[in-house]
């Protein structure tokens, strides 16, 4: 599993809300087996990324800096979709 999961700490410049939503969304929807959301599984996953991107904030906050090799960009900025 946590071969396609982003790493975001290190990054230069830091990881964005953007960032950090991406990787909670991809993180809860192979956890949850999700491919799609419904109107029965869209609330329970909106939940569990909210509370998963607000961790992963807290711990990028209070991790110290460690680099990151060049090449391990978060997707978002590979494809050119952060300004």
């Amino acid at each position: 599993m946590g071969s396609n999961i982003t790493l975001l700490r290190g990054l230069e410049p830091r990881a964005t809300d953007q960032e950090i939503f991406a990787a909670a969304q991809e993180y809860v929807r192979k956890v949850g087996g999700l491919t799609g959301l419904s109107y029965v599984t869209k609330p329970a996953f909106d939940k569990a990324v909210a509370a998963v991107a607000e961790a992963t904030t807290t711990l990028l906050a209070e991790l110290p800096e460690h680099p990151v090799a060049a090449t391990a960009e978060p997707p978002l900025r590979r494809s050119g979709d952060l300004v």
